[in-house]
């Protein structure tokens, strides 16, 4: 069982200790195998890992690097990649865990050289990634220098890569929750640094998620907000009628002006934009670790620019903004 008191005393630290008194039990519901069928074999895989002492913990690489190759006995890494190939889908990452290259759906250590140096120094900071999946970036904020990371992510496939990940790493103050932002509770207003990246384009409010991130940031934090964009005016944004990109649950998609303007009504200021990037097709692929659809089967064949319903393909902006 994940050992959370660190966690728990870290929050009431922030004052946020009425959370950490509600977290036990939530942790447990979301946890609790009747609701999720595939949850008990999932954790019955974690209890084969052996039992292994790493050389090396690398959380400023490319990859989350944990273990040598050489740390590891032939038998020990055969019955490892049986495990994590068990948990296929890897989508975020790379990771290198004892010298074994996870490989995964998404470069996402591509976007955390595109905002690693424009956000505030994370020295000492209580952070909060929404929509975390594997806990790819919570490492990486923890190489950081952050003081705790939490990561929250509804899909318990996630939850429990990160599980595994972090039984290979050793205690660290970075954890992944099981639920997503609605379970916090409201005005928390604990956290120095909140990260939303690639969730509230899969929001059916954007407004409302917005205002959540601001209630869970201290006065004078930061939010890191990475979505999708569109080309185009102040007051324009993109609504699919069905799919995107072969995602059902995709609702608003802005243009930065409007982004902008989302973020100043909802009380957001010091706006700077620190990238757009259009996702290209070595960033998000199919890999060995990944080895479903991925962006290239959702792009018009004949033209990259447009996704295979004929919407401008995905491309991507980075925001920061101070909480008033």
């Amino acid at each position: 069982m994940t050992a959370y008191d660190d966690l728990y005393a870290a929050l009431t630290e922030a004052n946020a200790g009425a959370w950490a008194d509600l977290l036990p039990a939530q942790i447990a519901a979301a946890l609790d195998p009747a609701r999720h069928g595939t949850l008990p074999r999932w954790q019955a895989l974690l209890e084969r890992l052996p039992a292994l002492q790493p050389s090396l913990r690398c959380l400023t690489g490319d990859a989350v690097q944990i273990g040598r190759a050489e740390d590891i006995r032939d038998e020990d890494r055969a019955l490892l990649v049986e495990i994590l190939r068990e948990l296929i889908p890897w989508r975020k990452g790379p990771y290198d865990l004892y010298g074994i290259p996870i490989d995964t759906e998404w470069r996402s250590d591509w976007k955390w050289d595109r905002l690693k140096d424009h956000i505030s120094p994370l020295q000492h900071r209580l952070v909060l990634d929404v929509g975390c999946g594997s806990g790819y970036h919570g490492w990486r904020m923890l190489g950081a220098g952050a003081k705790t990371v939490v990561g929250i992510d509804p899909l318990l496939l996630n939850v429990v890569q990160f599980q595994l990940v972090k039984a290979l790493y050793g205690p660290a103050p970075v954890h992944v929750l099981p639920f997503g932002i609605e379970a916090l509770p409201a005005d928390l207003k604990a956290f120095d640094t909140v990260f939303s990246m690639g969730v509230l384009y899969h929001r059916r409010s954007p407004i409302e998620h917005l205002l959540e991130l601001r209630g869970c940031l201290k006065p004078g934090g930061e939010l890191v907000l990475e979505t999708l964009i569109i080309d185009g005016k102040l007051g324009e944004t993109l609504l699919p009628e069905d799919r995107y990109a072969n995602m059902r649950n995709v609702w608003f998609i802005p243009s930065l002006a409007t982004l902008e303007s989302w973020l100043r009504r909802c009380r957001f200021g010091n706006i700077r934009v620190v990238d757009i990037t259009l996702t290209s097709l070595e960033e998000q692929r199919r890999t060995e670790w990944m080895p479903f659809q991925s962006l290239p089967d959702f792009l018009d064949p004949n033209d990259p620019a447009l996704t295979i319903e004929g919407l401008p393909a995905p491309k991507r902006a980075i925001v920061l903004a101070d909480c008033l």
